[in-house]
């Protein structure tokens, strides 16, 4: 008996939740008069612009930083976070501060590191229905929570001196990707993008080789704008080799 009431509320939670997204979906879309339009496409960009000050005026201020992607859903006796916490400890080690997306997970994971091991510590957080918080390991001073994806994302690429890609989900996936594409196309300079996990990773690598270069839907030569490895040196080495070969310092 108490499996199946148990059974009927799951039932009854499932097709609350349908609802409420069909009222949210029926929301977006509803009719909306001129003047209402124009009104909040306006209001919109000053909210958009206040983002973007606020982010510019903490993060230049930052100094030499290396970004850490991955899943918010690895818990702290995960092989992945304490991987990331090592990543964020060498990374203090040689000179950078580190920035993650701010939440749970790896993100916590490389806030932890860095902050333990005296650096920089950078949270740029996001509004989630979910209500993702700030993990405590972020610097005070130094965390920042955004309503747009567009918005964080471009501070990410500002100011960011690496990619550290983590194991993650789409999340972690759309930044690898734009990453990618920003670079390939030349719309910003090439940085160093590390992918950590090469079992992780291998399943889509042999897809891009298998598929997106057969196909000829990008070059070999696009292989070249990441490095795949296995251990936090290996990875900060990427990093420190690519502003050495090219003779270049970091941004700050």
């Amino acid at each position: 008996m108490a499996k199946r009431v148990s059974k009927k509320k799951v039932e009854e939670g499932i097709n609350q939740e349908a609802l409420e997204q069909e009222h949210r979906i029926r929301k977006a879309f509803k009719d909306k008069d001129w003047a209402e339009i124009k009104s909040s496409d306006s209001w919109m960009i000053f909210k958009v612009m206040s983002e973007f000050v606020e982010g510019f005026e903490k993060l230049t201020k930052i100094g030499p930083c290396v970004t850490i992607f991955g899943s918010a859903r690895v818990k702290p006796n995960h092989i992945y976070y304490k991987m990331a916490e090592g990543i964020a400890e060498e990374l203090v080690t040689h000179g950078y501060g580190v920035i993650t997306g701010g939440g749970p997970g790896i993100m916590e994971a490389g806030n932890r590191g860095a902050k333990r091991a005296g650096g920089k510590s950078v949270g740029l957080n996001i509004y989630l229905p979910h209500e993702q918080k700030g993990n405590p390991y972020i610097d005070a001073d130094k965390l920042i929570t955004f309503d747009y994806f567009f918005v964080r994302k471009v501070m990410f690429i500002k100011y960011s001196q690496g990619f550290i890609i983590m194991p993650g989900g789409f999340g972690t996936l759309d930044e690898l990707s734009e990453a990618l594409t920003l670079i390939q196309t030349k719309k910003i300079g090439r940085f160093p993008i590390v992918l950590m996990g090469k079992k992780f990773w291998g399943g889509l690598i042999e897809w891009i080789k298998r598929t997106l270069i057969s196909e000829k839907m990008i070059t070999e030569e696009d292989l070249d704008l990441f490095n795949v490895v296995d251990t936090p040196k290996e990875a900060v080495k990427v990093i420190n080799d690519f502003y050495a070969k090219y003779l270049l310092s970091p941004n700050f």
